[in-house]
């Protein structure tokens, strides 16, 4: 009922969202006109039958908009995150729209939101939180955009504009300080080359210092634990701060135009980050849950049960083999767990034992047991010592031509390379242990050619699209992940390939001023081919089942043969415990190329009704789908089997309406809309494992209002108002299984649960007002609230993840001078000081679970120039 009565003042008071974010010239109190790309061709948004938010340069910048996920809190039912669970990396983006997206960075998982660059589909989401030092405006698109934009953009598509050279020389320049030491510089400069050929370059960096601080933990044992350098890491570059910022970005465009029939475009860019991992922090420890190690009925002569509720997981593994005598460990036929770990394939990380080195009798081998004396409720500090970096090299090429055959007749190119090389590192167990530690390489490019043919016909009354589109990529990632001190140390290299082809078109006819029709469709075949090469090198399986004399008895840990003894007459040991490579015994992961293809059409059909010329009414039937892959995070031995999952669809009904009244003062948009989501792609802890699977299907529905209003001169009232139900509706057993309540420690996963990363009810306000000075300048007051019901962070909705209902604060104030040559800000974020967990991950079986909060309450200074 609360939520019902705000927005009911919202309404009443015109208190909502304008999707173009306008901002009018006090001399005129109208509403601005906002032109979008979102049907291929230049618009009107307002004459768009898509629910679209369109941002615009002055409105970002003057909200201090600096990155894609900045724009989450005033887009309704859109939650943006810069990072995801153990990415360690703020360049990464975790982007749902109406309850689908992905939470995900690994190469095997595709984005549910796509991201376009002028254009460009940038396929990972490592890189795809853009900087937005030089954007002329950024569109989100909402719902499956199958049709003209492709493949994964189910959920829906964010397209960012950059700014086009322009024809005098002109520049602009900014310097920001603010909270944190932080220093942020812009600037861009358009320089005509000739009378046809102009040219623009930005240049940005910002340094900033993190704001969740390590220290140390104040126990000398802290100092016996091994430390994270003895285990493979992608890096090992650490510091005494996370959260912290260091980039610099350059992008530089050629535009040829001598107005005749044929301009070029092209575009080079160069992003390079160099910074602490995001802030982590360790929420929770569970190291009492019954496991499968060291259980009781693991004795000689007995057959090893893995139900036994006196075994361990990791961390219950890890304080039984430190704290229990030499015959304790004997007793549970642990010896071989509790002893040296790493194997003699990977000699450099082979590591001493833990067995009993806390009841030795010798305290300066003592180490620190796993418990809950590393919890910290400030969530500004931590006792973390491990990796933390996230190293950032991105860079682009493109050209974009495009021909005018006839005055009803356009034909575009769109040509584009792009390449990311990056490594992340993360400490994720909060403490001076090497519990749970993360790492990660990736490196990527891509191809991407599109042609597309824009015309008219029929005096204008119809106009389509047709198009066909190309894209190859490559790359590969690197796993590296540490957990309870070496009793599992995962390393697992992958290899990606992936070729896309597509043909698309859509028509859109007007018979009449009254109503207009719209049919699309794209079709859509897609190869992908993956090898994995996943792998435990402390070996922990073998040493489990006691399987290393080959003949599946309990005998002392030594070498991993390939053959069987001559005396035992049994199955190698890799053989009996279904490793698959015989050539590297550890490896779990199935050898070779292992190949999927999919094929897909997503079609459109709408209608519009234009009862005025200022208001259109319009419904629409649309579907998207997402491609399959495999699952890479694997810890157990996979015999032959390389476990895959297919693509997911979703098929949406949306009915709206875009106006714009009062002479402009007032401009009201609404969409409702009903999606069925099919084949959810779940991320399911298995064990140690975020295993993949299409285990469920989904109903999601709801509306969204934006409004902009300005009632009187120099006042501008903008808000948002979204409600969503995104709910499952089936859900296969492996998912019930392992998302299922645990008393404490997650919620669980039902038919009827909540999706992840979805609000309920969001509603933003953001007044601005404009008060002109005498001496020509001006003074600019803005504000923004949003509120937002509560968020389960992850699959199982762990208690710990949960994002409470919040209310979140912004204001600024800033002083043009005359003539708008220079200007002065001062301004607020989080001004209430709330925090919450954006992201973070549940690993029952190392004992864990980590978040990342969002940031504190932040003050900046910011001047500009235009020159």
């Amino acid at each position: 009922m609360r939520h019902h009565l705000w927005v009911s003042s919202a309404l009443a008071a015109a208190l909502a969202s304008a999707p173009a974010m306008a901002q009018q010239a006090s001399s005129e109190p109208a509403i601005g006109e906002i032109v979008v790309t979102a049907q291929k061709r230049s618009e009107n948004v307002q004459n768009v039958p898509i629910a679209i938010s369109a941002f615009t340069a002055s409105a970002l910048k003057e909200r201090s908009v600096t990155s894609v996920a900045s724009l989450s809190a005033l887009a309704p039912n859109v939650n943006l995150d810069g990072g995801t669970p153990f990415s360690g990396s703020s360049a990464v983006l975790s982007a749902t729209i109406r309850g689908i997206g992905s939470d995900d960075f690994a190469f095997n998982i595709d984005p549910g939101v796509g991201i376009y660059l002028d254009g460009v589909y940038l396929a990972r989401t490592v890189g795809a939180n853009q900087d937005l030092p030089d954007v002329e405006r950024v569109e989100v698109l909402k719902g499956p955009q199958g049709t003209l934009f492709g493949r994964n953009t189910i959920g829906g598509a964010i397209s960012i504009v950059t700014h086009d050279p322009g024809k005098e020389f002109k520049g602009s320049f900014d310097a920001t300080t603010g909270s944190f030491n932080m220093v942020k510089l812009r600037a861009t400069v358009d320089v005509p080359i000739t009378d046809s050929l102009f040219s623009s370059l930005t240049v940005s960096g910002i340094n900033r210092q993190g704001f969740l601080k390590r220290i140390p933990y104040p126990d000398q044992r802290a100092g016996n634990s091994d430390a994270y350098t003895k285990f493979a890491n992608a890096d090992y570059a650490n510091g005494s701060r996370e959260g912290g910022d260091n980039s610099v970005s350059m992008r530089g465009k050629l535009k040829w135009d001598n107005g005749g029939a044929i301009t070029a475009t092209f575009t080079g860019d160069y992003t390079r980050q160099d910074s602490p991992a995001q802030a982590t922090k360790l929420l929770g420890v569970f190291p009492n849950v019954p496991g499968p190690f060291a259980g009781a009925s693991h004795l000689p002569g007995t057959a090893f049960d893995p139900t036994s509720t006196t075994g361990y997981l990791f961390a219950g593994l890890y304080n039984f083999c430190i704290g229990s005598t030499p015959a304790q460990i004997a007793a549970r036929n642990a010896q071989a767990l509790c002893g040296p770990r790493g194997t003699q394939y990977n000699p450099q990380y082979q590591l001493a034992g833990l067995g009993s080195v806390n009841v030795d009798g010798n305290p300066l081998n003592d180490r620190l047991p796993w418990d809950s004396r590393f919890l910290i409720a400030n969530p500004d500090l931590s006792y973390a010592n491990g990796p933390s970096f996230t190293k950032l090299t991105a860079w682009g090429l493109g050209g974009t031509v495009q021909a005018e055959v006839s005055p009803n007749l356009t034909i575009k190119s769109i040509t584009a390379y792009r390449q990311t090389n990056w490594k992340g590192g993360v400490d994720a167990d909060g403490s001076p242990l090497s519990f749970l530690e993360l790492s990660f390489t990736q490196n990527q490019w891509q191809f991407s050619q599109e042609l597309q043919l824009l015309g008219r016909a029929f005096d204008k009354k119809l106009n389509y699209v047709l198009g066909a589109y190309y894209f190859k990529e490559k790359g590969d990632l690197h796993d590296y992940v540490n957990f309870a001190e070496g009793l599992l140390q995962v390393d697992g290299p992958n290899k990606f390939n992936t070729e896309n082809w597509a043909l698309f078109g859509q028509l859109d006819f007007r018979p009449s001023d009254l109503i207009g029709f719209t049919a699309g469709g794209r079709y859509t075949q897609e190869r992908k081919l993956f090898e994995g090469g996943q792998q435990d090198l402390n070996g922990g399986n073998y040493k489990l089942f006691g399987c290393a004399a080959g003949d599946g008895t309990i005998a002392p840990y030594g070498n991993f043969p390939l053959a069987p003894p001559v005396a035992a007459g049994g199955p190698p040991c890799y053989a009996a415990l279904s490793y698959p490579n015989p050539a590297n015994p550890v490896q779990v992961y199935v050898p070779g190329v292992n190949r999927k293809s999919f094929s897909n059409f997503s079609p459109k059909l709408g209608v519009q009704l234009h009862p005025s010329r200022d208001i259109m009414v319009y419904g629409s039937w649309s579907k998207g789908y997402k491609t399959g892959g495999w699952t890479t995070r694997l810890t157990n031995p996979q015999g032959n089997v390389a476990p895959d999952f297919n693509e997911e669809k979703a098929t949406t009904i949306e009915a709206g309406i875009k106006s714009s009244l009062l002479d402009r003062h007032l401009q009201v948009n609404m969409a409702a809309f009903t999606t069925a989501y099919k084949g959810v792609q779940l991320n399911i802890q298995i064990g140690t494992s975020p295993t993949i699977a299409n285990a469920g299907d989904a109903r999601i529905k709801g509306l969204e209002l934006e409004v902009v209003a300005a009632p009187v001169r120099g006042l501008t009232i903008n808000g948002a108002v979204g409600y969503i139900d995104a709910h499952y509706t089936s859900l296969l057993p492996a998912a019930l299984v392992n998302a299922s309540p645990i008393p404490g420690i997650q919620a669980g996963i039902y038919v009827g649960a909540p999706l992840p990363k979805t609000a309920n009810w969001k509603i933003n306000v953001s007044p601005r007002y404009e008060m002109k000075l005498g001496n020509g300048g001006s003074f600019v007051v803005l504000g923004d609230w949003t509120h937002t019901t509560e968020v389960w962070n992850d699959i199982a909705r762990a208690l710990l993840l949960r994002r409470p209902t919040n209310d979140m604060f912004n204001a600024s104030l800033t002083y043009n001078a005359p003539d708008a040559k220079w200007s002065l800000t001062l301004g607020g974020t989080n001004l209430s000081d709330t925090r919450y967990i954006t992201s973070g991950g549940l690993n029952i079986a190392a004992g864990t679970a980590f978040g990342t909060y969002n940031r504190p309450r932040e003050w900046y200074l910011r001047y500009g120039m235009k020159f």
